[in-house]
This record gives structure tokens, sequence and C-alpha cells, in this order.
């Protein structure tokens, strides 16, 4: 309970894992215990070249003391992640077998993994920071890892933001539908699908925002995710309305399968999806913390701007100073000449 190692011991009603709060409490020792299932309170499964990763999140999030409207900790944010073997037998009884049983093999064919992931700016490898500013672009990749499936197109469904690790949470936004990036028409904003360069990956630009009259940074993303064989005319739509095209952008290229956008699709329209295999499954990205851009910034660049004014408003009028007193020395030297000519002194 000492979670920040301060001395102040937090309250169990002020932390949760992915939303779930804790199920128990060891006074002797100071602990809080959790316990849920894998895919449970907002656990996100990721796959590596031979382990499953279930990552949670555990949220701290302090409330005013007591009858007071003072708080003494700071927000915390820790991730756990759980590791097992991939195509590892488990079973409650001892199992000593010499082969792979074929029930084995069949469940790792069938196996799907649906993943997002934040990438760098040039979408080479997974950004390891989660801050973000507005006005900032964020670069999501939606992949699936299809084991020993045949080759699978992954495509985006649906996509809801929200403050809190529950996707029922509100405020919630849904910036993609049936596949539309809505958010690239409803707010005319930079998002946008790119275009596809393998079947099992998808990428898309998310212009940062943040959620109007809240003062947390924090969003969780859910989607989901399909995939369907790759066949022809068997992809999902991946829709973009980007700025200046006023209208609907494929990310394949056929732009045809954008027309339900704006509008509800005939069953006759979908018929090339659905007669293909199609799997589902569902992912959470964050969180995400978008930060608003630092406050003097506007200031300081006006500051700046109004010095070069005033710096070439004093260099013009110095300018001009210095050419009217030539112009002024050129007609005294002028009229002394002159004078010297034509009116010599006598002699006498």
């Amino acid at each position: 309970m000492d979670l920040l190692g301060i001395g102040h011991l937090i309250q169990p009603s002020d932390i949760t894992l992915g939303g779930c709060g804790p199920v128990g409490q060891d006074k002797s020792s100071l602990h809080l215990l959790f316990e849920t299932e894998l895919h449970g309170c907002g656990s996100v499964l990721a796959m590596t070249e031979d382990s499953l990763v279930y990552t949670f999140t555990l949220n701290y999030q302090p409330k005013a003391l007591g009858a007071t409207p003072i708080i003494r900790t700071s927000d915390a944010v820790v991730g756990i992640g759980c590791h097992y073997m991939r195509l590892h037998n488990v079973s409650s009884n001892a199992l000593k077998p010499t082969w792979i049983p074929y029930h084995s093999t069949l469940s790792a064919e069938d196996l799907l993994v649906f993943s997002l992931r934040l990438m760098t700016d040039n979408w080479q490898m997974e950004r390891m920071s989660n801050v973000f500013f507005l006005g900032d672009l964020i670069n999501i990749e939606v992949s699936v890892v299809q084991a020993n499936h045949v080759p699978l197109n992954v495509f985006v469904d649906s996509c809801v933001a929200t403050l809190d690790p529950d996707i029922n949470a509100v405020p919630r936004y849904a910036f993609i539908e049936k596949g539309c990036l809505m958010d690239s028409k409803l707010t005319n904003s930079r998002s946008q699908f790119l275009q596809r360069v393998q079947d099992d990956k998808l990428q898309f630009h998310l212009d940062a925002f943040r959620f109007a009259q809240q003062a947390r940074s924090t969003i969780y993303i859910f989607c989901h995710l399909k995939a369907t064989a790759v066949l022809p005319g068997s992809e999902g739509r991946a829709c973009s309305f980007p700025p200046g095209y006023e209208r609907w952008i494929s990310a394949s290229g056929n732009d045809q399968a954008c027309s339900c956008c704006d509008t509800s699709c005939a069953m006759r329209k979908g018929r090339s999806v659905n007669s293909a295999v199609q799997y589902e499954g569902s992912a959470v990205l964050g969180p995400i913390v978008v930060q608003e851009a630092t406050k003097d910034v506007v200031p300081e660049l006006h500051g700046s701007l109004k010095v070069d004014h005033w710096s070439e408003g004093s260099s013009a009028v110095l300018m001009v100073g210095v050419a009217a007193v030539g112009l002024v020395c050129m007609i005294v030297l002028g009229t002394v000449l002159v004078w010297r000519r034509y009116y010599k002194p006598m002699v006498l």
C-alpha cells in the first residue's frame, strides 16, 4: 500500500487493475490482492516469437482525503506483464508425453492474436513513449499474428476512445465505424489510413485530441478487429476522408468499397467479404497521454515578432534620417561653391 515509496499509504478504493478493484487486503504486510482471469480487467494480449504476453495496467488515481478537498499523492500508472510459453501443454493433471497431441496442434492452427501498437514516425519500430501533444499525429499499427493460417487481411471494424480502461465509459468517442475513419470527416482532421503494405498489417494516423472540459490527459483506445483470407474482393473497408479530397479514399485503392461510409450498405454489397472465412477479435491500446502545448510558446513567438517589427521600423527610420542628413549636406556644399564663384571678395 506504500505504492509510491514515500510513506503515504494508498486507499484501496483509489487503485484498480484495468478497472477492477482489489479483492482482498493483507493488513499485516500492507499488501492489496488482485485476482482476475487472463482475458479480464482490460488485459491486452500480444504474441512474441516464443511467448504469449498478457499486459495489465495498474491505475492509481487518488481522491480527496476525508472531508478535505486536497490530495497529497500523484496519479500513477504501472504496467504488469504475464508471460507464458507458446504451444505449451497445460493440464491440472501430470502430463508426460513425448509427442505433441493432435488437439494441441489443432488449437495452434486456430490461434489468432490481434494487436494495436504505437509506432515511430518512420513506422520501423514500436514507439517507446506514450506521451503526445496536441497537434501531433499518433501512429497506430493494427496486426494479426496468424500462426499456421493461410495469409489473412486484417482491418479495423470500429474504434472507441475513452478516458477510462472501460469501453463503456462516458465520455466516449467513436472515431472509426464500419471500417470508416469518421474522425477525418467529422473534424476535418489529418487522421487517415495509410496504403496497405502487408496483408496482416494496417496502419493509420490519428490526430491527437483531448476530451473537452476534462482535466485528465490519458485516453484508452478499444478496437474491434477482423481478419479474412486474402481472396479477391474479400478485403474489408479501410476508408479515410482526407482534407482536400472531399470524398472517401480506400487504403487498398478500391474507393468503391467506401460507398457505404455515409449510408447503410445493402447485404448484396457485403457478400464478397462475408463469403470468406472471417475471424474477429478485440485489442486495447493505452494509456496514451495527450498533453496541451506549452502555454508560453505563443507569447514568446509574439514577443519575438514584436521585437522584429520594432527593429525593422527602427532601421527604416534610421535609413531615412541618414538620407535626409546627406541631402542637406549636399545642398549646403552646393550653395557655398556657387557663392564663392560669383561673389568673390574685393581686394583693396
